[in-house]
């Protein structure tokens, strides 16, 4: 006799149990209609690109070890997609001459990285992206960064649990010009800072040490001081200017939780002005929530013509781990607003008929034809968490009259065929 087969899921994914489901339908519909609030329209696109997509953006180790990446029976190399703004970019530069700019779409694309699972980082996830095509000004930015904003509020937090960080690449940029460092000296300082608040502070100070030299002490201060870093730049250089007007622009549209943090990378290769992080105060769950930035390049991979961009992505893994962390889950609610036991297959049609009528009104009915005990058919609405149910027998059938009970509070309303719909709602 073979071997049964497991009940477990494949490594870093999820199932969905309705409570799940439920769940997660409530972080997508916050999203939605958060982004759609600012004339956001969705756009959505195939799980599978062409592996070079990636190559070009990220380079062949990262889709090599981190995607999930095979032949197709055409002997093509595709991937599963890790992010959703290599695809984005593909679509705008292919129809670039026909679009209408500014652009803003918005996507909840599943992803896939094949990484070590972890709290808050799973092999699939799915993630609110949010993007803006067409503005050089810092107006996308301060949007881009309003609606993450709204996205946190929308949900139940408070300015008091999450606070927005800033950072610029071309601050940075600048920082680095101050010390003559080439490309691929920035890219390893870039990797280093990146890493600056989960290693020891002696072993940061070696590894720019070991690029730096006699110049890593001036540095490692800047790094540490934001006061010092914008001071040595210079308050009227532009790239200094921009993130103060930001912040500014920011605090007159209420939103005060912002700081800037020079610390903060975001993957430098890929973002060319300001990019920012989401993150989260409580002391049971500090960390990154999501972030974004400007990334003007993106588009001229395809065409070498590039087009302004902001955007942020968003994933429901963090996201549910900060609402659990912060109590701002909602409890669970069947879509089912109505149990109907019936008492006796002679019953069946006479019922199918009756949930057909209440469905047309606008309820959600489920019957019940096991012919199970009355309790017995009562206890699986229950469980099912479905707030009304209906018992039809002999009586109901003959005098028209039905006895509609609330599980939640125990009452139970008798009434007339064209009063149940009411009496539910």
């Amino acid at each position: 006799m073979s071997n049964k087969l497991g009940t477990d899921s494949y490594k870093g994914v999820r199932d969905f149990y309705p409570e799940d489901q439920f769940t997660q339908n409530h972080i997508f519909e916050v999203w939605r209609k958060a982004v759609e609030s600012f004339g956001y329209v969705e756009y959505g696109a195939s799980i599978l690109e062409s592996s070079e997509l990636y190559k070009a953006k990220t380079g062949d180790e990262i889709v090599n070890e981190q995607t999930y990446t095979f032949k197709d029976r055409g002997d093509r190399e595709v991937t599963l997609r890790p992010e959703m703004t290599p695809t984005i970019a593909r679509m705008v530069a292919g129809r670039r001459r026909e679009l209408a700019f500014p652009l803003r779409w918005y996507s909840v694309p599943n992803l896939f990285r094949y990484e070590a699972p972890q709290r808050g980082r799973l092999r699939e996830h799915w993630q609110l992206n949010t993007d803006i095509f067409g503005i050089e000004s810092i107006e996308a930015e301060i949007e881009i960064i309003q609606i993450a904003y709204k996205v946190m509020r929308n949900f139940g937090a408070s300015d008091d649990d999450f606070l927005i960080r800033l950072n610029s690449r071309k601050i940075m940029n600048s920082l680095y010009q101050l010390f003559d460092l080439d490309s691929e000296a920035s890219q390893k300082i870039s990797k280093l800072i990146d890493k600056k608040n989960k290693v020891p502070a002696e072993t940061f100070s070696a590894g720019i040490s070991e690029i730096l030299g006699d110049k890593s002490e001036v540095f490692i201060d800047l790094i540490n001081s934001p006061d010092k870093l914008l001071e040595r730049l210079g308050q009227d250089s532009p790239e200094v200017k921009e993130i103060f007007q930001v912040t500014s622009a920011l605090e007159k549209l209420g939103i005060t939780n912002i700081t800037f943090d020079q610390t903060l990378m975001r993957g430098f290769d890929y973002y060319t002005g300001i990019v920012f992080e989401v993150f989260d105060t409580n002391k049971d769950n500090p960390r990154s929530l999501f972030g974004g930035g400007r990334y003007n390049d993106l588009t001229a991979i395809f065409n070498d013509e590039s087009i302004p961009a902001v955007g942020f992505g968003a994933g429901d893994v963090t996201l549910k781990d900060f609402l659990e962390t912060h109590n701002l889950l909602p409890s669970y609610k069947s879509t089912t607003d109505l149990y109907i036991a019936v008492l006796d297959e002679k019953f069946f049609v006479e019922t199918e008929l009756l949930a057909d009528t209440l469905r047309r009104e606008g309820l959600s009915v489920a019957l019940d034809f096991t012919l199970r005990k009355v309790g017995d058919q009562i206890k699986t609405a229950d469980k099912q968490k479905i707030p009304f149910v209906m018992v039809i027998g002999e009586e109901e059938i003959k005098n028209k009259k039905y006895k509609v009970k609330n599980l939640a509070s125990g009452i139970e309303t008798s009434v007339s065929e064209n009063e149940i719909t009411a009496c539910v709602k």
